[in-house]
C-alpha cells in the first residue's frame, strides 16, 4: 500500500470515528430529553389527579 492509500484510510477512520461520536452524542441527548419529558408528564399527571380530587 502506498502512502496516499494509507493516508486515505487514515482519513476514513477519522471520519467514521467522528460520525459514531456524533451519533452517540445525539442518542444520549435524545435519551436525556425523553427522561425530562417523562418526568414533566408524570408531574402534570399528579397535578391533574390532585385537581380532580378537590
Amino acid at each position: 500500500m502506498n502512502d496516499a492509500a494509507a493516508r486515505n484510510f487514515e482519513y476514513l477512520a477519522y471520519g467514521l470515528i467522528t460520525a459514531w461520536l456524533v451519533l452517540v452524542v445525539y442518542v444520549l441527548t435524545l435519551v436525556s430529553r425523553e427522561g425530562r419529558i417523562r418526568r414533566q408528564m408524570e408531574s402534570l399527571q399528579r397535578m391533574l389527579e390532585d385537581k380532580e380530587k378537590h
